[in-house]
C-alpha cells in the first residue's frame, strides 16, 4: 500500500496520539482494511477493546505495514537493509462495536487469540469465531471447557500437565495420537494468570517498573524497556544516547544468556552432553555480566523511565569486552561440536516443521518466525538510537524445523556478540536518566522492543488525569504458542520435548 488507508492513524515510537483524533470507522471498513493490509504484507501487532457505556465498545487494532515510499515511514521506523530501503510504519485503526461483532479470525487467523482474549476479559463476543474458549482463565473455570477430540478405535489421547516433572511453569498439553504419531496437539494455558493488566489501571506509580520486570522473568529487560518507551512517549521524554546504548547492552546480554542456555538444553534433549555441559556454564557467565552492571543476573534495575539505573564505566566496559571474547570462543567451540554431530543433526533436521505460509498466517514473530522465513525484527523495523547506530541484520531460514530454530539461535548469538563488541568499545556520552515528566492525558502510545523470543509490544491508554486507563502487553509467546501446536502435527509424540525446547516459550508472558 503506497497510501495511508482511510481511518488508519499514523503512530511512531517516541510519540503519542490524542484519543480524540482516533475517529472510529465503520466495522466493515475496519475489517476490510485489516485484511487488505495483512494481505499486502502488514502485520497485526495487537487487537484490544475498551468497553464503554451502553454497549458502546471501542475496538482498536495496532498494525505494522511495509510502506511503499520513504515519506510514509517516520524517522523512528525506517532503516536501510542490503543497500535498499526497508521502511515500516505503525498505525492505529479504531471501530465501535456492541456486545458482539462478526469475528475477524476466519479471514485473519492472526487475530484468533486476540479475539478470545477480548471475549474473556470484556464479554464482547466475536460471533463466528471457530474455537472460542479461555485464554488465561483456564484454571479458574468451574466447568471444564471442551477440547478437541478425535474418534476412532486406534486413536488415543495423551494428557500432560499442568504439573510437570520438573521445576517449570504449569501448562496443559493434550495430544490426539495414532500410535506414536500426533494428529493434533492442543495447549491450554492460564495457570500463571496474575491479573497484571487489570492491575495496571491507575499507574504509573513507583512500583510499576518493578512489576514490568516480572512480566516474564527471563525477559526482564525486554518488557521493562517496552514499558519505559511507552511512558516516555506519553511524557515527551527522550533518553540520552548513552542511556539507550546501556539499555541495548542489557537487552543483548539477556538475548545471549537465553539463546546459549537453550542451545545447551536442545543438545541435552537429544543426549548430546558436551554442548549441553558447556552451554550451561556459559549461560551463567553471561548472566554474571548482567550482574556486573546492575547487581542482578536477570537485569533488574537496568531500565528506568527516562534512562537507566546504572552506568557502564570505561573500566567495566573493557572488562566486559574481554570476558565476552572468551565466552564467544568457548561458545563457538561448544556449538561446533553440536553442528558436526550427525546423530544430533539427525534429530534436529525435519523435526517440528512450521512452513512459511503457516507461520505468516498465524503471525509468528522473533526467532521462531525468522526460522520459518518470516522477515520481522523490531531491531531493524523499529530501531531505537543504539540500533540505528549499530544496525542488526536479520537472518532468515526457510526450513522452519528444530534445526532452523537452533541455527537461528546461533546466528542471534553471533549478532549479539558483534553488537556488544561495537557498543562497549565506545559508549556515547549523555545523561544516565532524565527526570520523569507529566504523562499526557487522554492519549495513546506504544513501545516495541525485540526481546530474545521476539517482538515485545506494550500499549498504554491514559485517562483525563494522565493515569493509565488501560494497558496492553503482547509477549512474543502470545503469537508463537500456536506455532508449537502446528509443529507437532504429524510428528511422533517423543519429539515433543525437543520441539518445545526449540521454541522455549513463556507461560508467564502469555498468561499475565
Amino acid at each position: 500500500m503506497k497510501h495511508t488507508p482511510t481511518g488508519l492513524h499514523p503512530l511512531s515510537l517516541g510519540g503519542s496520539v490524542p484519543l480524540a483524533s482516533l475517529e472510529p470507522v465503520a466495522f466493515s471498513q475496519f475489517s476490510s482494511t485489516l485484511e487488505d493490509m495483512v494481505e499486502a504484507g502488514g502485520r497485526l501487532l495487537s487487537l484490544f477493546a475498551r468497553p464503554g457505556a451502553d454497549s458502546e465498545n471501542l475496538l482498536y487494532a495496532l498494525l505494522a505495514r511495509r510502506t511503499g515510499t520513504d515519506t510514509e515511514a517516520s524517522d523512528h521506523s525506517r532503516t536501510t537493509l542490503n543497500g535498499g530501503e526497508h521502511a515500516f510504519a505503525l498505525g492505529i485503526l479504531c471501530t465501535q462495536v456492541t456486545d458482539g461483532y462478526p469475528a475477524l479470525t476466519p479471514a485473519l487467523p492472526a487475530a484468533h487469540l486476540f479475539e478470545r482474549d477480548i471475549f474473556e476479559r470484556h464479554g464482547i463476543t466475536p460471533e463466528g469465531h471457530p474455537w472460542l474458549r479461555p485464554v488465561r482463565q483456564w484454571a479458574e473455570q468451574e466447568v471444564p471447557w471442551p477440547m478437541h477430540a478425535l474418534e476412532g478405535d486406534e486413536v488415543h489421547e495423551v494428557r500432560v500437565g499442568p504439573v510437570h516433572a520438573g521445576v517449570i511453569e504449569p501448562g496443559h498439553f493434550r495430544f490426539q495420537c495414532h500410535g506414536e504419531r500426533v494428529f493434533r496437539l492442543e495447549i491450554a494455558l492460564g495457570y500463571q494468570h496474575r491479573g497484571l493488566l487489570a492491575d495496571m489501571v491507575g499507574a504509573p506509580h513507583k512500583r510499576t517498573i518493578h512489576r514490568m520486570e516480572t512480566v516474564a522473568g527471563d525477559t526482564c529487560v525486554g518488557h521493562s524497556w517496552a514499558y519505559a518507551q511507552t511512558i516516555e512517549a506519553l511524557s515527551d521524554v527522550t533518553p540520552s544516547p548513552r542511556a539507550e546504548a546501556i539499555r541495548a547492552c542489557g537487552l543483548e546480554l539477556e538475548r545471549l544468556a537465553n539463546h546459549i542456555g537453550d542451545l545447551g538444553a536442545m543438545a541435552g534433549d537429544v543426549g548430546f552432553l558436551p554442548t549441553a555441559s558447556y552451554c550451561g556454564g556459559l549461560r551463567g557467565d553471561v548472566l554474571n555480566l548482567s550482574a556486573a552492571i546492575c547487581g542482578s543476573r536477570l537485569g533488574h534495575g537496568v531500565i528506568r523511565v527516562g534512562g537507566v539505573g546504572f552506568d557502564i564505566e570505561d573500566e567495566l566496559a573493557s572488562t566486559m569486552r574481554e570476558k565476552l571474547a572468551a565466552i564467544r570462543t568457548a561458545a563457538a567451540r561448544a556449538n561446533t561440536l553440536l553442528w558436526a554431530s550427525p546423530s544430533a543433526m539427525g534429530r534436529f533436521e525435519g523435526t517440528g516443521t512450521v512452513p512459511t505460509d503457516v507461520a505468516r498466517t498465524f503471525g509468528l514473530v522473533g526467532m521462531a518466525g525468522r526460522a520459518s522465513g518470516v522477515d520481522v525484527d523490531a531491531r531493524r523495523d523499529f530501531p531505537t538510537a543504539a540500533y540505528r547506530m549499530h544496525p542488526v541484520r536479520p537472518w532468515l531460514k526457510q526450513h522452519g524445523d528444530v534445526y532452523a530454530r537452533g541455527r537461528m539461535r546461533w546466528r542471534e548469538i553471533e549478532a549479539s556478540f558483534d553488537f556488544l563488541e561495537q557498543v562497549l568499545e565506545r559508549l556515547p556520552e549523555g545523561e544516565l536518566r532524565i527526570a520523569e515528566a507529566e504523562v499526557a492525558a487522554d492519549s495513546l502510545a506504544v513501545g516495541i522492543v525485540e526481546g530474545w523470543r521476539g517482538e515485545v509490544v506494550h500499549l498504554a491508554v491514559t485517562d483525563a488525569h494522565g493515569q493509565l486507563a488501560s494497558y496492553e502487553i503482547v509477549d512474543p509467546s502470545f503469537h508463537n504458542w500456536i506455532g508449537m501446536e502446528m509443529a507437532l502435527r504429524g510428528m511422533e509424540i517423543s519429539d515433543f520435548p525437543l520441539c518445545n525446547k526449540s521454541f522455549n516459550l513463556s507461560y508467564a508472558g502469555h498468561d499475565l
